[in-house]
């Protein structure tokens, strides 16, 4: 069992920056691939980027690669989503998840474990 608590969500203007943190509490967070969805309103949740349990390996949707980076730190039990050149179309609740695999599933239902999400609002 895993749990996920998401945090540094908030407020930022277009073309600034933020940092998203995924704790996990519960054994074996090293074995776990994570990944990062967010979901805007009316529209269906979709992956943004995932990462291998050793990091060596990692997925970005297209219009997301270049500006966001995922990360883990297996030490911290902690996964970390940046950034950067923020536009008003990633205004979304971002939710990280858990999958205990050696590969990178790359869709919703490719995950078991869930956190409960952070807004995240980019203004014009």
């Amino acid at each position: 069992q895993v749990q996920l608590v998401e945090s540094g969500g908030g407020l930022v203007q277009a073309g600034g920056s933020l940092r998203l943190s995924c704790a996990a509490s519960g054994r074996a967070f090293s074995s776990y691939a994570m990944g990062w969805f967010r979901q805007a309103p009316g529209k269906e949740r979709e992956i943004v980027a995932a990462i291998s349990w050793s990091g060596s390996t990692t997925y970005y949707v297209g219009s997301m690669k270049g500006r966001f980076t995922i990360s883990r730190d297996n030490a911290k039990n902690t996964v970390y989503l940046q950034m950067n050149s923020l536009e008003p179309e990633d205004t979304a609740v971002y939710y990280c998840a858990a999958k205990g695999t050696s590969y990178i599933p790359n869709t919703y239902s490719g995950y078991d474990y869930w956190g409960q999400g952070t807004q995240v609002t980019v203004s014009s």
